[in-house]
């Protein structure tokens, strides 16, 4: 099996070993931060070393990395990471799981992490260093650009062309032929009929406390 490196330990690393170990051909063998974040020496029962060390340890000839960071501040820190993971040579590889339907004939870029019950259909693009969580419909001829990250059950609509380093919260959904701005920030429930425009912010409906408790409402 190839041997990787996870750069983070948090909860999308924990996630990202669960899935490797379990559906993929990789073998996750340390995982990496920076200096100043590293308070153990071990993370899922596994060397966590220096960012500054990992050359020497584990050097990018014999091992590829997956940097599995989150959204933080519009998903610049992810990028960050991905770029000077590449920078180093490492071959960053990408996850889709087996219980995606990845209908397109375009594979995804590198570094993605494409969880499962997501429906990518014909024609879809997914560039480099994009998260899909769970569950979302994709659908035909959907460009995504690199360092996104789009969050579950999102509804993507045909022909829909989503900018670089977006995200998209929870139950969005997108309306078919529109372009997303980079850098848009999408809430959860919002609905998109559209176009965006680069760094503009999109709150969906908030729900409001009803008059009555619960005991005094019949269902």
């Amino acid at each position: 099996m190839a041997k990787l490196i996870v750069f983070g330990a948090g909860d999308i690393a924990r996630l990202a070993h669960f899935y490797f170990a379990g559906d993929s051909d990789h073998e996750v063998v340390a995982f990496t931060v920076d200096p100043a974040y590293r308070t153990s020496d071990r993370f899922m029962d596994l060397p966590l070393v220096g960012s500054d060390e990992i050359q020497r340890l584990y050097p990018p000839s014999t091992h590829e990395a997956f940097v599995a960071l989150s959204y933080a501040s519009m998903n610049s820190v992810r990028a960050e990471k991905y770029h000077w993971m590449k920078a180093l040579g490492y071959p960053l590889v990408s996850y889709v799981s087996s219980r995606c339907s990845y209908l397109s004939q375009y594979p995804p870029g590198d570094n993605c992490f494409i969880l499962e019950d997501n429906t990518v259909q014909p024609y879809v693009r997914v560039g480099n260093n994009v998260t899909l969580w769970s569950g979302n419909h994709i659908g035909h001829d959907v460009t995504v650009g690199d360092h996104c990250f789009i969050s579950s059950h999102v509804v993507v609509s045909g022909h829909v062309d989503i900018g670089e380093s977006c995200f998209i919260g929870v139950n969005a959904t997108l309306r078919n032929s529109i372009s997303i701005g980079s850098h848009t920030l999408i809430g959860a429930a919002a609905v998109i009929m559209k176009s965006t425009r680069p760094r503009s912010v999109y709150l969906g409906p908030r729900a409001e406390q009803f008059a009555k408790s619960s005991d005094e409402v019949e269902l």
